[in-house]
Order: C-alpha cells, then structure tokens, then sequence
C-alpha cells in the first residue's frame, strides 16, 4: 500500500471513530481532514499541524499533495458537504482568528479545534485508544460551548411580535436588519414580513402561506430578493434587494423578480437598500428605472427611480 494510500485509511479510519456520519467518511472529507493537518503522505501523526486554510488553499493543498484535482466548482459540494458537517461535529472551527467574519467572505477559514489537534497527534499509538473515550465523553460540552460561541455573533432580528430569528454576522446581515427595522416602519407602516434570506441560510424566515395568499407560488430553486413585505394599506408586495447580496434592482433583476411574482394580486414595489451613498454612488448606472432606491445611514428618505410620477416641486419647508 502505497504513503497515499495509507494516510487515506488512516484520515477515514478517524473520521469513522469520531463519528462522523457516513457521507463524510469518504475521501474527500479524509483528503480535507489531511489538508487541515498539514499531514503529508507518510507522515506520522505526531506532526500534525492546525494551520488556518480557506477552501480555496485546501483544494489546492489537496492537488499538490495526493494529487487528487477538484475543479473550482467543487468548492461548495467541500463547503456544504464536507467543512459544514466538520464545523457541526465540533472537528473544525470556522474563523477563529475573526468570528464575526461575514459567511461570504472570501477570506473565511477553517482550523483544526485545538482539544481534536492534541487527540490526533496521538493517532496509531498506544495512547490513542484512551485518548479517543476521553475526547468522546467530552465531545458534546465542546460542541456546546462552541455553538454557543458562534450564536454570541450572529446578529438578531425581531421579525413579528414576540419572534426573533438570528442572521449570520457581517455587513450583509446588517443591512438586512436596518431594512427590517428601520426602512419597513418608515415607508410600510403596519407591513407584514413575509420573507428573509440570509448568507448562511437562504429561506432564513418564510411566510409561504401569506405569499400563496396574494397569488405568488414559488419555486424553491428561484432566487428570491433579500427581503419581502406586504403592505397591507396600500396592498403593495415590496421586493427588497440589499446590495451587499447581489447587487441592485437592475434590469435583469427588476424583469426577474417580475416574473417571479407575475401572478401578484398587490402591486409590485421594486426597492434597492444601500448602507450609504458611498456605496450607492458606485451603482447609480445600474438601478432600474420604476424602483425605489434606500440608503440605510439616511433612513427617513427615499430615492424615486419614477420618471415623471414624482415631477414636481417639494413643498416649501424649514430644513
């Protein structure tokens, strides 16, 4: 059996002790384990290392060291398939070195969990048999505790009367609460939210009944906007994207939502939040035309992307 072939066995044997379910005993989630070790072909377990990797560095650590080439493409099946399942279990930490990293951020990293580290560095000795019942009776406090961790910085959101919910941490989340909370009361009194997404879990909150009600099916597999609300005065459906997500209502966008929400028995309200008019001025040849745009650090104002609806003078007041 070849150092490749050994090191292999040996990352999946762990894997299947640690109790990892059977989805993740395979060779990609043994090759990522390898990688977070820093465990070269043939050597000893002793040396293993937690170093700081994104999933970029391990696909490319993978290739230079057993030789296995996974496309850029794969970089989600590793995410969702394999570093979420690791981060569950308690087996990696996700951005140790900044916690309240946005979970899109290109710079996100995974790390070896320190008390695992000591147990695999005792790996194919006499020591490991013990060491392993010891971790295994202390595995659910651990995971507990850095559960615990994750959610000190996640970012809550009331979204009904007596109902919080909680948004990965990072701007994005931010904006999404400033929507929520600030732009909804200003511009749609008494609305009811009927959708959030968030980065690290698209249907994040869903009233599908009430859409249904207003006529909207939808497709789980179509790309929802940031935020939904129904004014229930003016019965107005508003379609809210933050661009800090994909960017504004342009008009790509403004046709895709429109034919996603088609069958709408409330009028369609288009709006695109920014966090300033920094960020805003970087976009302005982009938004659509019959959209609202809203900049969260000037909450009581609205922007008319409307053409001749809002031609007029404003009336005179003191400012």
């Amino acid at each position: 059996m070849s150092q490749i072939e050994e090191s292999l066995k040996a990352a999946r044997q762990i894997l299947k002790s640690l109790g990892l379910p059977k989805q993740q005993q395979n060779k990609r989630s043994a090759l990522c384990l390898l990688a977070l070790l820093n465990l070269h072909p043939g050597q000893p377990w002793s040396e293993a290392e937690c170093p700081l990797m994104g999933i970029t560095p391990i696909i490319t650590w993978i290739r230079e060291n057993y030789g296995q080439d996974y496309a850029p493409n794969t970089r989600e099946t590793i995410r969702r398939q394999t570093l979420h399942q690791f981060r569950d279990a308690g087996i990696v930490l996700y951005n140790p070195d900044q916690p309240d990293r946005p979970v899109n951020s290109p710079k996100a990293v995974y790390q070896i969990e320190p008390n695992l580290l000591g147990l695999l560095q005792t790996f194919d000795t006499p020591k490991w048999d013990k060491n392993l019942k010891r971790y295994l009776g202390d595995r659910e406090t651990l995971i507990s505790r850095y559960n615990k961790d994750r959610q000190q910085h996640q970012i809550p959101v009331e979204v009904a009367s007596g109902e919080t919910i909680t948004l990965s941490s990072g701007d994005h989340s931010q904006l999404i609460r400033a929507i929520i909370e600030e732009f909804a009361p200003r511009f749609a009194p008494g609305s009811i939210l009927i959708y959030v997404g968030d980065t690290g879990n698209k249907w994040r909150y869903f009233n599908q009944a009430l859409l249904t009600q207003l006529g909207v099916t939808i497709d789980i597999h179509g790309k929802m906007p940031d935020v939904v609300l129904h004014y229930r005065q003016k019965n107005w459906l508003l379609l809210v994207e933050s661009v800090t997500s994909h960017g504004p209502v342009d008009g790509k966008r403004h046709d895709e939502l429109a034919k996603l929400c088609s069958r709408s028995t409330a009028g369609l309200v288009y709006v695109t939040a920014f966090p300033n008019r920094g960020v805003m001025s970087r976009y302005l040849g982009e938004i659509a035309w019959e959209t609202e745009v809203w900049v969260a650090d000037s909450p009581s104002h609205l922007i008319h992307f409307d053409g001749e609806r809002f031609l007029g003078p404003y009336c005179d007041r003191p400012r």
